[in-house]
């Protein structure tokens, strides 16, 4: 595969490994792209894994949709479904960092039929997060989710010259340089940047559908060096989670744990993945 379309929108998707191989679906974050597991892939392929790594909505071209509404929770997860249906799978394995980390949790609590397992990098249980932002350091670790609130000024902040502050919080956070530019210059394409900041625009409307339990096996990945997302939110996840449940710490990794812990990435999705089946 390399595009498929849902609802008039065309998304990006790049589809390697063995066809006939377990299938992974790989979500990405803000602001990266698909190419967050360039380096996770290849070793998911060696291990006899299928990928189908998904540029998602409001970072494929062909899917940018206009109004925060277009962006909750529960049209990005029918986006995976449609994905799913396009490539013919009744179900598959789901990896998801960040954002995509979201996306995966509410996919297993939602819509358990069609996931196998559910692996959450660096993203705890939606409603971990949402009570330790009232009870921990969270609030203060997330406090920039009201500054994207705003109409224009995170754009104009993020992108002024040449996007020179999102360039900086990248650089900041650890991701190599290649990775930088990438994501810098996706964000610089016309309304990629809006429609990327509409993920948190609509949350105000994704609460209104809370992500319950999780009935699949599920394995969550966090990293000491994460200055987004603390361990409160982390620990209390496995709380929301019916199903067999695995934390896995990886001391010292930065938020980006698709770029910055590649290769241990992938060794825990291919056991995580093989003891499920």
């Amino acid at each position: 595969m390399e595009r498929f379309e849902r609802d008039g929108l065309v998304f990006d998707v790049r589809d390697g490994g063995p066809p006939d191989g377990e299938p992974v679906v790989l979500l990405h974050g803000f602001p990266q792209d698909s190419s967050a597991y360039d380096r996770v892939a290849p070793v998911l392929h060696g291990a006899g894994l299928r990928t189908l790594s998904l540029d998602q909505r409001g970072y494929s071209p062909g899917a940018r949709p206009r109004g925060r509404s277009a962006y909750r929770l529960r049209e990005v997860t029918a986006d995976v479904l449609a994905l799913l249906d396009a490539a013919g799978l009744g179900s598959a394995h789901v990896v998801g960092h960040d954002w995509g980390g979201a996306v995966a949790w509410a996919l297993g609590a939602w819509h358990p039929e069609r996931l196998r397992t559910v692996t959450s990098l660096s993203t705890p249980h939606p409603a971990a997060a949402g009570r330790a932002v009232l009870t921990s350091d969270q609030g203060l670790r997330s406090s920039y989710m009201a500054l994207f609130q705003l109409p224009v000024v995170p754009e104009r902040l993020l992108l002024a010259r040449d996007g020179a502050a999102l360039r900086g919080v990248l650089e900041n956070g650890g991701l190599p340089g290649d990775a930088v530019d990438r994501y810098v210059g996706r964000m610089r394409e016309p309304g990629a940047l809006s429609a990327a900041l509409a993920w948190y625009r609509a949350l105000p409307l994704s609460v209104r559908d809370p992500v319950g339990r999780v009935t699949v096996p599920t394995l969550h990945v966090w990293s000491t060096g994460d200055t987004f997302l603390g361990r409160t939110a982390t620990e209390r996840s496995r709380d929301h989670v019916q199903a067999p449940y695995r934390l896995e710490v990886l001391e010292g990794v930065p938020h980006w744990i698709p770029e910055l812990a590649a290769e241990r990435t992938a060794e825990l999705v291919t056991a995580h993945v093989r003891t499920a089946g």
